[in-house]
């Protein structure tokens, strides 16, 4: 399905509050894995949006293994004079010949593919593929490299803690096989690490959350996705828990945002949670998503009653660093960000089969 292009005005909300930052980028070319998901396409018609409006000089270099699959669904990025692609798998791509000094490793992300891939498979695309991109990095004298990691690098979130710090010692259960994603992100920033010591190379560090925009995937076990999807296709929301855990969300807006100013502006090695720190249920998610398109509201249902006295689940960054350090901030509240995305979504076409509800 051929998917349109993001909203206008997102894009310019994403140039005003990155102005001061593209400066820096003129005469660049950046290096971007990961282009072709809903990190990457947003930072691609992000670089597409600012070399126009700006008249910067502003290329990037897409890794993906099949480009014009990508293409084909979102036509109006192909023959975009700021994006070239390259053919390649992240674990054993070919170095591409130009100097490339800005480097956006964000492949690999946070939503569950509808058909998992084997997990030494999920964990050797990290590992392998992170390794690889900072050993491209030192070849082509990439002077900054952003590495999207995430939030599950923490483990589960301790009960009495209402947001979690990146000082958080805590960490997935490395006995878990279904760990691969966090201990996967773990290992990624220790590579990091090693590469900042050895070789001086400067990584900056995104630990993402959730989010929500549009091209958020609707068919993935992700609940706000999944609720949405069941607005946009008439049904009334099941959740299939007790709907009590607590997560939070930022719109791809305000994503781009934050990882442009980190890989422009934060401290090497110095990671800063990305996401935001307003919680709610996920039982008031749902009931949010379903009244945010007027005369199609629905039912929300849950199928399980709460423990008395049981804390919920809670799966929320503590954002003070990103706030204090680098002047960042959830511009777009969650009812505006609902409505955008839904609105995208009216606009792209019929939406999916009901997914199960992730929690």
């Amino acid at each position: 399905m051929v998917r349109p292009p993001l909203p206008a005005a997102d894009l310019a909300h994403v140039l005003t509050h990155t102005a001061s930052l593209w400066p820096a980028l003129a005469g660049e070319r950046l290096f971007i894995t990961g282009g072709t998901g809903f990190f990457g396409t947003w930072l691609l018609e992000s670089i597409v949006h600012a070399r126009q409006q700006l008249q910067l000089d502003i290329r990037a270099t897409v890794l993906s293994r099949t480009p014009e699959r990508f293409l084909a669904r979102h036509p109006h990025l192909a023959g975009q004079e700021a994006l070239d692609w390259w053919r390649g798998d992240i674990r054993d791509f070919d170095f591409p010949g130009q100097t490339h000094r800005h480097i956006i490793h964000a492949a690999t992300e946070t939503y569950v593919r509808e058909q998992p891939e084997a997990p030494l498979t999920s964990f050797d695309a990290i590992v392998q593929g992170t390794r690889r991109v900072l050993d491209f990095a030192l070849h082509t004298g990439a002077r900054q490299v952003l590495l999207t990691s995430s939030g599950a690098i923490y483990g589960p979130q301790p009960l009495d803690r209402i947001h979690v710090p990146e000082q958080h010692p805590g960490a997935p259960d490395c006995a878990d096989p279904t760990a691969v994603y966090g201990e996967g992100k773990r290992t990624a920033e220790l590579l990091c690490a090693l590469y900042h010591q050895q070789h001086g190379l400067d990584v900056k560090i995104a630990r993402c959350f959730a989010f929500v925009g549009p091209q958020l995937p609707l068919d993935k076990h992700f609940a706000i996705g999944n609720f949405m999807n069941d607005v946009l296709q008439g049904r009334d929301i099941a959740i299939q828990g007790d709907g009590t855990p607590l997560r939070s969300y930022l719109h791809a807006a305000d994503l781009v945002i934050w990882l442009l100013t980190i890989l422009l502006r934060g401290a090497p090695l110095r990671p800063y949670n990305v996401g935001s720190d307003q919680a709610l249920s996920i039982a008031d998610l749902a009931r949010q998503v379903a009244t945010s398109l007027p005369g199609r509201e629905r039912l929300v249902s849950i199928a399980r009653t709460p423990e008395p006295g049981k804390p919920p689940a809670r799966y929320v960054p503590d954002v003070a660093r990103a706030r204090s350090e680098l002047g960042l901030e959830v511009h777009i509240p969650l009812a505006d960000a609902i409505q955008r995305t839904l609105a995208w979504h009216l606009r792209e076409g019929p939406a999916v089969p009901p997914c199960g509800k992730d929690q």
